[in-house]
């Protein structure tokens, strides 16, 4: 069994001693309250802040601010300081946009020329959430395309062509892993030849700092922790989960996760009570590590608790809240759990797929046949507090939540719903 191979693995995996006091995940990201700068929030876990959300969703739906039509891609929205960034691709363009938050009015776009086809999917726009960062805006396109531009004004500040430069392919369904900020440097999991598994580029022009590894690429994007005063970028890969020092690009720890043929990981990796969680289906499964000052071991690794095909778990009160299953292969389960223990508190059979997004005490799951639910985060049940319908296609590419303005798209339609609590 897959399972039992990671677990007898894991426990040999530590390559250095790491000494573990405190666990702070996330990106090192300037982010004011109510941003919602990159993947998954301003921590990389889908939980948002300083949020004041309504206390259940009205039988009509939640008031539609703006709603707009978009073009081809995967990735979800950005938001910071007011400003909305869409990445999408219109004819042969990957096209990066801003618009105002508060009213979808258009403030500049730039185009980038692209000639993807995917292999597999139908949509062969660009996949990677935009990162917003110090008055500039990151982004990774469906080809390999790393570009910077301003924030202000769309003006290009540098741009690479990440699969040519580091000979990498373009995988099942083109790149999708969004890189991440660390000090002065953009990592990424390139997937290159040789040494060129993941790489550090400079963001004030986009030269290359440092390459490391020579790890496959995968769908999954990297966190970051501090453990015990050493930071570390933490990468899902294609077969392995894989720990760097973001100065250097050395090595800290690696150990197995994944399997060979026609799978996916996708999940962002989340630090938890002194240890790592990571997910993903194909037969895969879920596990979690605990991190100590004589290393690491395994604690559980199974394909019973969590299996998530690209949504990735969020955090309450040390349970997680979870989409289980696949959404092309049967019908996927809504699920709460203990991580440090694999225990399931209860599912939902026949949910559907679902990402999710914690705030004011509030789980905000958007299924992907784009029906939102609010509910209550308890272990003891499913509580919810209301749905609604918001789009009629399928809304895989993430959400976005600020200032209580909920941003979710489909194949065609961008839609900002108000969610804030009335006085």
């Amino acid at each position: 069994m897959p399972a039992l191979r990671f677990s007898s693995a894991l426990r040999r995996w530590c390559r250095t001693g790491c000494a573990v006091l405190c666990l702070v995940s996330g990106a090192a990201t300037a982010a004011y309250a109510g941003d919602w700068p990159q993947i998954l929030g301003p921590s990389r876990n889908g939980i948002a802040t300083d949020e004041r959300l309504a206390n259940t969703l009205p039988p009509s739906g939640p008031a539609v601010v703006w709603q707009r039509s978009v073009g081809e891609g995967l990735a979800g929205v950005a938001v910071a300081q007011g400003r909305l960034v869409l990445f999408h691709r219109v004819g042969d363009e990957e096209r990066v946009e801003a618009l105002q938050a508060a009213t979808g009015d258009l403030v500049w776009k730039t185009d980038f020329p692209t000639h993807y086809a995917g292999s597999i999917s139908e949509d062969n726009g660009p996949r990677c959430v935009p990162l917003i960062y110090d008055g500039h805006v990151y982004l990774c396109g469906a080809e390999g395309g790393l570009y910077c531009v301003a924030l202000n004004t769309g003006k290009t500040r540098w741009s690479r062509q990440a699969a040519r430069d580091f000979g990498a392919t373009e995988g099942y369904f083109g790149f999708g892993s969004t890189p991440i900020i660390e000090g002065d440097k953009l990592l990424i999991n390139v997937g290159g030849k040789g040494r060129a598994g993941i790489v550090a580029l400079s963001l004030a022009d986009g030269k290359t700092v440092w390459q490391a590894t020579s790890e496959q690429a995968s769908y999954s994007s990297p966190t970051a922790a501090t453990l015990d005063g050493a930071r570390h970028v933490i990468f899902v890969t294609r077969l392995n989960v894989v720990s760097l020092d973001p100065n250097t690009g050395d090595v800290r720890f690696t150990f197995p996760f994944g399997q060979r043929g026609p799978t996916v990981n996708a999940a962002t990796p989340l630090i938890i009570g002194g240890g790592l969680f990571v997910s993903a289906s194909y037969g895969v499964g879920a596990a979690y590590a605990r991190i100590g000052k004589q290393g690491a071991e395994s604690v559980w690794a199974n394909d019973g608790t969590m299996s998530s095909q690209y949504s990735t778990c969020v955090l309450h009160k040390g349970d997680l809240y979870g989409s289980d299953g696949r959404q092309d292969v049967g019908r996927a389960r809504l699920r709460c759990f203990d991580p440090r223990t694999g225990k399931v508190h209860w599912t939902k059979n026949d949910f559907g797929v679902a990402t999710f997004i914690l705030a004011d005490e509030k789980l905000l799951i958007m299924k992907t046949d784009g029906e939102l639910m609010l509910a209550t985060p308890s272990p003891q049940e499913f509580k919810p507090l209301g749905s609604a319908r918001l789009l009629g296609g399928t809304t895989r590419p993430l959400p976005a939540l600020s200032e209580g303005l909920f941003f979710v798209r489909d194949q065609k339609t961008l839609k900002c719903v108000d969610l804030r609590r009335k006085p």
